[in-house]
C-alpha cells in the first residue's frame, strides 16, 4: 500500500471531520446510507474497511466495493483515469502499553497511538484492472431479515428485553424496551431500531464497557451526544451487514445541523464514535478481535 500521509493526529481528525461535515451539509447523514454492495474493502488485501472508513467511502456512490491506492493500481498493470478524485481512509494502531517517567521521576502508563490517512480510488475510477481480474458490475444487496433475526438472537450475553410503547435502553437494569415487531411500519424499521438499542447495551460493564453509558438519560450532555452517535453508527453498521435501510433515523435540517455543530466543536468525536461503534457491532455479531 502506498505510504500514508504523515501529518499530526489532530490534522487527520480535522480532515476526516471536514469530510463528514460536507456530507451532512449535502442533506444526508453518512451513517444513514446503507451499503449498496458488500461493505467496502481494499482490492489487494481483501480486508474490509472498518471504523469511520465505510462512512467515508460508501456515500461516494460507486457500485463496486473495491478500493485501491494509486500505487496499487499501477502494480496491477492498470491506472487511475485522468481527472478522477481520490477519497480518504484512515489507519490507526494502538501500540503496547509502556511506562514513561517524567522529569520529576513520577511514572505513568501510556500506549503509543498512530493515526494516518491514505488516498484511495474505487475500481470504477480505474482502467485496465476490472477487466483483467474479471470484476464486473456488482449486484445490488438483497436485504436479509433472516440475517437480522440471527444477529439479534445470537448476540452474546444479551440484555433483558421487554415490550414497551417506545424504544429505549436502561443501563441501571440492563434492559432494552421495544414495541412489538407488528407495531412498526416495516420489519426493517423494527430491526434498525432494535440494533440501535442493542448498540447502547454493549456499553454496559458486563460487555464492552463504555464511558458515559450511565449518563445515557442525561439529555443534551456531551456524553449523551457521543453515546447517541455511537448507537446510530453501530446500528448503521448492522443495517449495512444485513442490507436493510436504517429506516428510523432522521435527516431533518435540525438534526443535521446539530451534528455539524457538535463535530465542529470536537474534531475527535466522529473518529472515536465510529471506533466504538465498530467494537459494539462486532460484539453483537459475536466477532472477536
Amino acid at each position: 500500500m502506498q505510504a500514508a500521509s504523515s501529518i499530526p493526529h489532530q490534522s487527520v481528525y480535522q480532515i476526516v471531520t471536514e469530510q463528514i461535515i460536507k456530507q451532512l451539509e449535502s442533506g444526508v447523514a453518512p451513517w444513514h446510507r446503507p451499503w449498496r454492495t458488500e461493505p467496502p474493502c481494499n482490492l489487494v488485501s481483501g480486508k474490509e474497511y472498518r471504523g469511520i472508513n465505510p462512512f467515508l467511502l460508501a456515500p461516494q456512490g460507486y457500485g463496486s466495493r473495491y478500493w485501491l491506492t494509486f500505487n496499487q493500481a499501477n502494480k496491477l498493470g492498470g491506472h487511475i483515469r485522468r481527472g478522477e478524485k481520490s477519497s480518504i481512509v484512515t489507519f490507526w494502531k494502538i501500540g503496547d502499553e509502556r511506562v514513561v517517567k517524567s522529569a520529576e521521576g513520577t511514572e505513568r502508563k501510556t500506549r503509543p497511538f498512530l493515526l494516518r490517512f491514505y488516498r484511495v480510488f474505487n475500481i470504477e475510477q480505474t482502467e485496465g484492472i476490472a477487466e483483467k481480474l474479471g470484476l464486473g458490475k456488482a449486484s445490488p444487496r438483497i436485504p436479509s431479515l433472516d440475517k437480522c433475526e440471527t444477529i439479534v438472537s445470537s448476540m452474546p450475553n444479551p440484555p433483558k428485553r421487554e415490550q414497551s410503547g417506545r424504544a429505549w435502553y436502561r443501563p441501571s437494569t440492563d434492559t432494552v424496551g421495544i414495541p412489538s415487531r407488528s407495531a412498526f411500519n416495516s420489519a426493517e424499521e423494527y430491526y434498525s431500531t432494535l440494533f440501535h438499542e442493542l448498540t447502547h447495551s454493549t456499553g454496559h460493564t458486563s460487555r464492552i464497557g463504555r464511558e458515559g453509558i450511565d449518563q445515557l438519560n442525561t439529555f443534551g450532555s456531551d456524553s449523551y451526544s457521543k453515546e447517541e452517535l455511537v448507537a446510530e453508527m453501530g446500528a448503521a453498521m448492522l443495517c449495512g451487514v444485513t442490507g436493510i435501510v436504517p429506516a428510523t433515523l432522521s435527516n431533518s435540517a435540525a438534526y443535521l445541523n446539530s451534528w455539524i455543530d457538535r463535530l465542529r466543536g470536537d474534531s475527535q468525536l466522529i473518529v472515536s464514535a465510529a471506533s466504538q461503534a465498530q467494537k459494539a457491532a462486532d460484539y453483537i455479531q459475536g466477532v472477536r478481535q
